[in-house]
């Protein structure tokens, strides 16, 4: 099972690298700003959940690839608006420093906006090519696929959890507010994970509704680990300064 995971991982590293094939003169900088963060590493947590659950209901590494390359992308993207400093203003991330650190707040933007609709561009890539050939049903089910990543991504998924997380510092808020920044800021994109790989593989929707359920209370469970690390855990463990929740007076399961 360990062997399978890094095959995936690195084949999802693979596919990342191919995809930053952009650059030239002129647009150097925003290409070198979203392979500085793209291809600093991680767990892959994201697409690895998305390859796993699509190929254990019987869908192709073809189809779901794409779309898990997609999903780090937008969680890529994420990260680097949310260390700006009209964010949460984090110095580090990854045990490195951030995106506008080391090119500046202007660049770091454009790079998280280049990642957020290159990955668009990998899933509609995919998709003409499952209309050329003629394959409705595929097409279909990515079709489905995309539009609940947008979904998950958008205004009423993980920007809603944070316009909510910001609108939330400096002041006590109560479970419920909490359980929605959450469950938007970080379930969103988890929950995208599992229910795209249900979708590309066809799953029929009681299926996909619990894996729906699946995400959302992965997502919860991360998140209340998260705030834990970031009272007790240390730069190595977090790979940036512990306590910043605090520092910016964010609301937390640990705080709440």
């Amino acid at each position: 099972m360990k062997n399978e995971a890094q095959s995936l991982k690195d084949k999802i590293t693979e596919g990342l690298a191919a995809q930053l094939n952009g650059k030239d003169v002129y647009n150097r900088s925003v290409w070198e700003a979203m392979e500085y963060s793209l291809m600093a590493g991680g767990k892959r947590v994201r697409p690895l959940l998305l390859m796993w659950t699509g190929l254990s209901l019987g869908g192709t590494e073809e189809d779901l690839l794409p779309f898990a390359l997609a999903l780090e992308m937008i969680h890529t993207y994420s990260l680097i608006h949310d260390d700006l400093p009209a964010m949460d203003d984090d110095d580090y991330r990854r045990g490195r420093l951030t995106n506008h650190k080391v090119y500046g707040e202007a660049t770091a933007i454009l790079a998280g906006d280049s990642l957020l609709n290159l990955a668009f561009e990998t899933m509609a890539a995919a998709m003409t090519m499952a209309a050329e050939q003629h394959a409705s049903q595929r097409l279909e089910n990515m079709t489905k696929a995309m539009a609940y990543m947008a979904r998950c991504a958008g205004p009423s998924g993980m920007i809603a959890g944070q316009a909510a997380d910001l609108a939330s510092e400096g002041r006590q808020v109560d479970i419920e507010e909490l359980t929605y920044i959450e469950y938007n800021k970080t379930s969103r994109l988890l929950m995208a994970a599992l229910v795209c790989g249900a979708l590309l593989a066809g799953a029929k929707p009681e299926v996909v509704d619990r894996l729906q359920e699946a995400g959302g209370a992965l997502g919860k469970a991360f998140q209340i680990w998260d705030d834990v690390l970031d009272v007790e855990g240390s730069f190595e463990e977090l790979g940036k300064k512990p306590s910043s929740d605090a520092a910016s007076q964010k609301a937390t399961f640990v705080s709440c």
